[in-house]
C-alpha cells in the first residue's frame, strides 16, 4: 500500500498540471450538478445524495482514521448516516478480528450522530427499521441553535476520534456558524469534512431558487473560518485526486 499511495500522489500531481483535464471535471460538474446526478444513488437502499466519488473518500478516511463518532449536520433521507454506520460496523468487525475475538453485530461500539432542522416521519420511520439503526443516533432542531450545540457537544464528549461532516444549510453565515460550533470538537489528526464547496465554482445563476450561491457558501465560510483558527489546514491531496467531488477545499484536517 505504500508504493500504491505514492503512485496516488505521483499521478495527483501530473492531474493537477493537466489543464485540460481540470477543465473537464469543472464542466461535468457544473453539468452534472444541474441534472441533480447525485440523486442517482443510495447506500443499503436509503438515497445518499452524493457522488461516488466522495462516498468512496470518505470510506477511505473512515477506515484510515478509525473514528469512534461521526457527526453529520443535515439527515435528509438518512443515506448518509446509514453508509457511516454501516463503515463503522465494518470497522468493529476488523478491530474483532484483528483481536482474535468473536464480532457480535449487536454491539455498537461506534456511533453515528445526525442533526438536522427537520427530520421528516417518512425518513425516520425508514431510518428506524433500518438494520444499521443501533449505530444511528439523531436530534432534531437546528444545528446552530445553542441548545442543540450544547446537546451535541455532551454527546460527543464521552468519546476520543470524532469525524465531522458539515451537509445542512449552505450559507456562508449558516456554515461559519457551524465550523465554530463543531469543527473543535474534531480530534486531532481526524477531519472536519464541509461539503458542497462546489457552489462557490458554478455559474452565478446556478441556484437562484436557495438563499445560497457564489460568493455565499461553505468555500466562502471555510476562508473566513480558517482566518480564525489556526488549527486547521485543507488537504488539498483530497480533492484533487477526485477530480470529481461537491468538497472542493472541504476536507478540513485538525493540525493542533
Amino acid at each position: 500500500m505504500t508504493h500504491f499511495k505514492t503512485e496516488i500522489a505521483d499521478r495527483t500531481e501530473q492531474m493537477v498540471a493537466n489543464a485540460t483535464l481540470q477543465k473537464a471535471s469543472l464542466d461535468f460538474l457544473r453539468s452534472s450538478a444541474k441534472a441533480q446526478y447525485s440523486y442517482n444513488f443510495h447506500w443499503m437502499d436509503r438515497p445518499i445524495i452524493q457522488y461516488p466519488q466522495d462516498i468512496v473518500a470518505m470510506q477511505e478516511l473512515i477506515y484510515d482514521l478509525r473514528p469512534d463518532l461521526i457527526i453529520e449536520t443535515g439527515i435528509a433521507h438518512g443515506g448518509s448516516l446509514v453508509f457511516s454506520a454501516s463503515v463503522l460496523a465494518m470497522l468493529d468487525m476488523v478491530d474483532a478480528i484483528e483481536a482474535g475475538e468473536s464480532f457480535d453485530p449487536s454491539v455498537s461500539k461506534r456511533k453515528v450522530l445526525g442533526i438536522d432542522i427537520d427530520i421528516r416521519d417518512h425518513n425516520r420511520a425508514a431510518i428506524d427499521a433500518h438494520p444499521m439503526r443501533s449505530r444511528i443516533e439523531m436530534i432534531q432542531g437546528s444545528s446552530v441553535d445553542s441548545k442543540i450545540i450544547n446537546q451535541v457537544r455532551d454527546f460527543a464528549s464521552g468519546y476520543e476520534k470524532v469525524l465531522v461532516c458539515l451537509d445542512s444549510n449552505h450559507t456562508h453565515e449558516h456554515v461559519l456558524e457551524e465550523l465554530r460550533a463543531y469543527a473543535p470538537l474534531t480530534s486531532v489528526g481526524s477531519y472536519c469534512v464541509v461539503f458542497d464547496t462546489l457552489i462557490e465554482y458554478m455559474e452565478a445563476d446556478t441556484y437562484t431558487d436557495r438563499p445560497w450561491g457564489k460568493g455565499n457558501n461553505p468555500f466562502t465560510a471555510i476562508q473566513a473560518y480558517l482566518q480564525e483558527n489556526g488549527s486547521f489546514e485543507v488537504d488539498h491531496q483530497i480533492h484533487e485526486r477526485l477530480l470529481i467531488t461537491v468538497a472542493q477545499n472541504g476536507f478540513l484536517r485538525r493540525i493542533a
